[in-house]
């Protein structure tokens, strides 16, 4: 075979790529700011994968693949990076995909978050949620944040319950608990009821999948606790109907009451590639949960929740269109992706038109 996994998994730590994909038919595969690119060599074979999947996999995962089809696992590729590590099964043949973890944390203003957000990390309660769609870089938010109380907080008791762990976590001025679903503990709304019995001061549940979870973390937060969980969902009101509607219709009202009392904030964000240079850029939406706030929340009137994030910047509320614009006018993203990934496209075109206008004026005037 012309490939070995340790030259490939190299390949990603040295081109700095996010993704590496191994599948039959093709040549290895990788992600490089968001844009798929071939490795040049000869088309894996069956046998090839299969090879290439033993070498970093478990007997007992692939005893997983046969049994359910896929297996999720994290490993680390020496001193140089961590990866998790997705295994499945299509068409009959072995597939992987490989996703590179940073081993060095970024900074809340590398990620390019607004100041609002490290106020939370302080909060002696409460639900923060973290939300976005696949690859959005949630995880990376959340690691960086818990990183932050780490650092500062003698006063914490961190546990993290994942699937697989991805940032390792060493004691600093925090001690933190780690917790991987299916090694340590059965699932995450388990892992979520034992944690409260072990002294934690924050509890980050790596993702709100179901039901259970949700109503595990809301009662955490409910009993004195700071959790951070995330969600594949896009902007504040999306997220809080999302939570709602995976209760029965008989519970609903009492979980929006809950939630107007437990939830601290919801940080919405999707990475965009850059105009200026290779790479990504972050944007973000922030709605911080005032006593307005909480009122729409409990009387079912989430649609209104968008205009107070746009009147709330004294709260540290951010819209994302807002962010998105301030990232053009900077430079740093195309006037395409603002208006593809707006909320409200209509007023961001006329927006657009007017930061036009004004530029054209300026250069007459110049």
């Amino acid at each position: 075979m012309s490939y070995s996994m340790s030259d490939l998994l190299q390949l990603v730590v040295s081109e700095g790529a996010a993704d590496l994909h191994l599948r039959v038919g093709t040549a290895p595969v990788i992600r490089l700011h968001g844009i798929l690119h071939r490795v040049e060599g000869p088309h894996l074979k069956p046998e090839d994968t299969e090879e290439l999947m033993r070498s970093i996999t478990s007997e007992e995962h692939i005893q997983h693949v046969r049994e359910r089809g896929g297996a999720d696992f994290g490993f680390a590729f020496g001193e140089l990076a961590r990866f998790r590590v997705s295994v499945f099964k299509e068409r009959g043949n072995f597939g992987l995909v490989l996703r590179q973890i940073p081993n060095k944390l970024l900074s809340l203003d590398q990620i390019g978050l607004p100041p609002s957000v490290r106020e939370l990390l302080y909060k002696p309660r409460g639900l923060v949620l973290v939300t976005g769609p696949t690859g959005s870089g949630k995880t990376t938010t959340l690691a960086s944040m818990i990183n932050v109380i780490n650092e500062v907080r003698d006063d914490a008791h961190i546990i993290t319950i994942e699937d697989p762990i991805e940032y390792y976590h060493k004691h600093k001025k925090a001690l933190v608990t780690q917790r991987e679903v299916n090694v340590d503990v059965p699932n995450f709304p388990e892992a979520v009821r034992r944690a409260l019995r072990q002294d934690p001061d924050i509890i980050l549940v790596g993702e709100l999948r179901d039901l259970e979870t949700m109503e595990a973390a809301i009662t955490a937060a409910e009993t004195g606790h700071l959790v951070f969980g995330t969600l594949h969902t896009t902007g504040a009101a999306k997220t809080i109907d999302r939570i709602t509607n995976a209760f029965p219709t008989n519970q609903q009202e009492m979980i929006r009451i809950q939630l107007s009392t437990v939830l601290q904030a919801v940080i919405s964000q999707l990475l965009i590639p850059r105009h200026d240079k290779p790479g990504r850029v972050a944007v973000f939406e922030i709605m911080i949960n005032t006593p307005s706030v909480s009122a729409l929340i409990r009387d079912n009137k989430t649609f209104r929740i968008n205009s107070d994030i746009q009147t709330g910047a004294k709260w540290g509320m951010v819209t994302l269109d807002g962010f998105l614009i301030d990232k053009y006018m900077q430079g740093l993203i195309a006037q395409e992706e603002v208006i593809t990934k707006a909320q409200d496209p209509t007023t961001i075109l006329q927006k657009l038109q007017e930061i036009e206008t004004q530029r054209q004026q300026g250069n007459k005037a110049a």
